[in-house]
């Protein structure tokens, strides 16, 4: 037996007893530069459809053209989206880590830190997890506030019937842009 214990103490220079060391200042980094075009991109879809057809258009282009951005902003070996303690696409609800961190976000939000500073990055799973808070902008009101016009409520129910991402104030903290990336690559 201690010959054995011997053995696998021998190995320990070998650099077989601990993971290489991650730079998550430089992950955070690259992180932090995906998201503003593509909150930009979301922004002017909006805007357009907005536009376009009003209030109305702008649902129906939320539910068929944000997942697409999405995707389209997923640059391998990143992931990236949204997500909110209230949800309206399911598709986008919390997985258990980004529930926690969002949390901690709405009661550091309720304890006066400024929503610009609400991130958090870490290894979580052979990952590298961040989220950056999402705040609501009067602009989000419309569709998102507590004075939603029953024609849109009507269309919303159609495309959203679980629909929770309701009764927001403006400076409200909305939910996080979610970026996650496998360490491997």
């Amino acid at each position: 037996m201690k010959r054995r214990y011997l053995m696998l103490l021998s190995l320990l220079p070998l650099g077989l007893h601990a993971a290489p060391a991650v730079d998550t200042s430089q992950l955070q980094s690259e992180a932090q530069a995906l998201i503003p075009p593509f909150q930009q991109q979301l922004l002017a879809t909006v805007k357009q459809a907005v536009a376009e057809g009003g209030p109305a258009k702008a649902v129906e282009a939320c539910n068929l053209l944000a997942p697409g951005i999405a995707a389209q902003h997923s640059k391998a070996p990143w992931q990236v989206g949204r997500t909110a303690l209230k949800v309206r696409n399911p598709d986008n609800a919390p997985d258990a880590w980004e529930r926690q961190v969002l949390e901690q976000f709405a009661q550091r939000a309720a304890a006066g830190e400024p929503l610009e500073q609400l991130r958090h990055g870490e290894v979580v799973n052979g990952e590298y997890r961040y989220l950056q808070a999402i705040g609501t902008a009067e602009a989000c009101l419309g569709c998102h506030g507590s004075n939603i016009k029953p024609e849109l409520l009507t269309l919303l129910d159609q495309h959203y019937p679980q629909d929770q991402a309701r009764g927001f104030k403006e400076g409200d903290l909305r939910g996080a842009f979610s970026l996650r990336r496998p360490l491997d690559r």
